[in-house]
């Protein structure tokens, strides 16, 4: 049976680690064994949240993990992970399907607002997902970090110059797989362009793309050691414009970040429920303007400053990458588990401290 290796859960506060790399071995011949989840493995609120895989609040044991959010489901999770490019702009809001998201970074594009990169993997939901937007060269980086199959609607002339002919697994609007996506009419153009993972699914296997792929091998864990760790649970963050900030509130009832953007609430058009999570990234990276256009060239691999947000308290660490690999959280050369649910990430500029970027209290 493809798919994650299940992992038996012991009582107290344990690092679960989901290996895809070995779940493609066990694909060759091996049984997938249930596993048994102790309710008090989940952390508070995780099962609640909206941002959550839905079967994660069905029952109190369950015999899988899903690999980005280290949340129990009732069924081994194999598919491959869709990376979907997501408009930011103010008349693109709100988004439909993040709650859905197993993980959601979001990154600097032109003129100074950010483009959302959705993670979909875990929770099989047949609402939209979008809007869906262009691609850049280091969103294509982010995507394919997760094994993930690529969907957009265009791309800069870097990105395109790196997606045509390359055999990457690619779902475009505008080049080869507009039949599925489709034009909301309530919403104005271009902040009307929507799938589903159904036709998204679809789509990549009438191109013939892999149907699973290996993905990250994450850690989890339902308590990690922050007690000692300042105490965080009002979060500011400031890209480029002044007149563009995001901010998360931290419930101490349900162990989440509620998302707003400029002093409002970030909700899913799907359902009207806010954007929350479980841990928040924030990573210094360097940005540089190369034309006139304001395209920026965003280096994911040199590592920097990070910050981990979870359960009320900050961690200082730092984050670095390797080819072929995720980016990793680090403090005193030991990497970082997070909370099982779901993780935003945030890319700032290297522009100075990364407290001029992030604030908390």
């Amino acid at each position: 049976m493809k798919g994650t290796i299940p992992l038996k859960m012991k009582r107290g506060a344990i690092v679960l680690a989901i290996v895809a790399s070995a779940a493609a071995l066990s694909a060759c011949g091996g049984q997938d064994k249930p596993a048994s989840v102790d309710p008090a493995e989940t952390p508070p609120g995780a099962a609640a949240s909206a941002s959550a895989s839905a079967s994660a609040s069905a029952s109190p044991t369950a015999d899988f993990l899903a690999p980005l959010t280290g949340l129990p489901v009732q069924q081994a999770v194999s598919k491959r992970p869709l990376a979907v490019m997501i408009n930011n702009l103010a008349p693109a809001r709100p988004q439909s399907g993040l709650t859905n998201a197993d993980t959601v970074w979001e990154i600097l594009a032109e003129g100074g607002i950010t483009r959302l990169v959705g993670i979909f993997q875990s929770s099989d939901f047949s609402d939209p997902i979008g809007p869906i937007r262009s691609i850049r060269p280091y969103l294509i980086d982010v995507g394919e970090s997760y094994g993930g199959v690529l969907v957009h609607a265009g791309a800069s002339n870097d990105a395109l110059a790196i997606l045509q002919h390359s055999g990457k697994a690619d779902l475009d609007e505008i080049n080869n797989a507009g039949a599925y996506f489709y034009r909301d009419k309530s919403r104005k153009a271009p902040h009307n362009l929507y799938s589903t993972v159904e036709k998204l699914r679809e789509g990549a296997a009438k191109l013939k793309y892999d149907e699973t792929a290996p993905v990250p091998q994450l850690s989890f864990s339902a308590a990690p050691n922050v007690a000692a760790e300042p105490a965080a649970t009002s979060v500011d963050v400031k890209f480029q414009l002044s007149s563009y900030k995001v901010s998360y509130a931290y419930d101490p009832a349900t162990g989440l970040y509620a998302r707003s953007i400029n002093g409002e609430p970030h909700v899913d058009k799907n359902n009207d429920k806010q954007l929350t999570a479980a841990n928040l990234v924030f990573l210094s990276a360097k940005h540089k303007t190369y034309d006139d256009y304001g395209r920026l060239e965003i280096d994911l691999y040199s590592g920097g400053d990070a910050l981990l947000f979870q359960q009320g308290h900050v961690i200082e660490c730092q984050w670095q990458r390797t080819k072929g690999d995720i980016v990793r959280l680090l403090k005193d050369g030991v990497e970082l588990p997070f909370v099982p649910g779901v993780t935003y990430y945030h890319v700032v500029p290297k522009d100075g401290p990364l407290s001029s970027h992030v604030t908390y209290q």
